[in-house]
């Protein structure tokens, strides 16, 4: 028997389990699919589960909700940092969390949202062109955070049907390893609105290291100027919040809910 939690972030949903004593098998890809089918079993766009780590507060272990391996999730990471907070009864200000992605630093707010100082954005990796490529009529950039992303930008996001497109450039051949992709649509040099498709989970409400590889687009691309205050990137789950530090590391802020718990038998 397995003790679960559910969180969101932004309506990005997790089940958390906390697996420092390894009582879950994480090989069984088939039930961590299973888990998270909305229809059959407990329902989420992925599973974290908590682990121990020897450089960090704890490992994030996070499965897509297909049950492959994912990298990294930035809105996994706020909700896995408030699990742990609430598991450990800790009071910390600062956590680091292992990652795939490498060991991210995390921000307790007193307004009870989490900053996750997210990297720098790479854009020349294996998984995508160095030049930008025009797919489905919408010209992409390609940028990773830990895992890759394909951004592009349009005039009415309303026009998009991301389950359309989605499932097309996620499996283009150009990708080996697949990408997530973001439509954007500027409405103001602060504010955007964004559709996500997240590889190995379909269209979710939110993704965090898509607003992170929506926000380094914004940079290259000087779509904004000025980047000292954060850009508000308002998802189909609510809004995320981006900026960056002086050494050019992106910094995503948002909240983290607890939504129920149960028990798997």
């Amino acid at each position: 028997m397995s003790e679960f939690y559910k969180y969101h972030g932004a309506g990005n949903d997790f089940i958390l389990i906390d697996n420092r004593n390894k009582s879950f098998d994480t090989k069984n890809t088939e039930k961590i699919s299973f888990l998270c089918d909305r229809h059959l079993g407990i329902g989420a766009d992925g599973l974290i589960f908590m682990e121990n780590s020897n450089k960090a507060d704890c490992f994030m272990n996070y499965y897509n909700s297909d049950g492959t391996l994912a990298e990294m999730c930035g809105n996994g990471a706020r909700c896995l940092a408030k699990f742990f907070l609430e598991q450990t009864k800790s009071n910390k200000k600062e956590l680091l969390i292992d990652t795939r992605a490498g060991v991210k630093k995390i921000i307790c707010n007193n307004d009870g949202t989490f900053s996750v100082n997210m990297g720098i954005p790479i854009f020349s990796h294996s998984d995508f062109p160095d030049e930008y490529k025009k797919l489905e009529n919408i010209s992409f950039d390609f940028v990773s955070m830990g895992n890759p992303h394909a951004v592009g930008f349009v005039k009415n996001l309303s026009e998009i049907n991301i389950k359309d497109i989605g499932p097309k450039i996620e499996n283009n051949p150009i990708f080996p390893n697949k990408i997530n992709m973001e439509i954007v649509e500027k409405i103001t040099e602060d504010y955007f609105k964004v559709k996500v498709w997240e590889r190995g989970c379909g269209a979710t409400l939110a993704c965090g290291t898509g607003a992170c590889a929506v926000f380094a687009t914004i940079t290259k691309n000087r779509v904004r100027q000025d980047l000292t205050q954060e850009v508000t990137l308002e998802f189909p789950g609510g809004n995320l919040y981006l900026s960056k530090n002086n050494e050019g590391e992106i910094i995503l802020r948002g909240g983290a809910e607890f939504v129920f718990r149960g028990e798997i038998k």
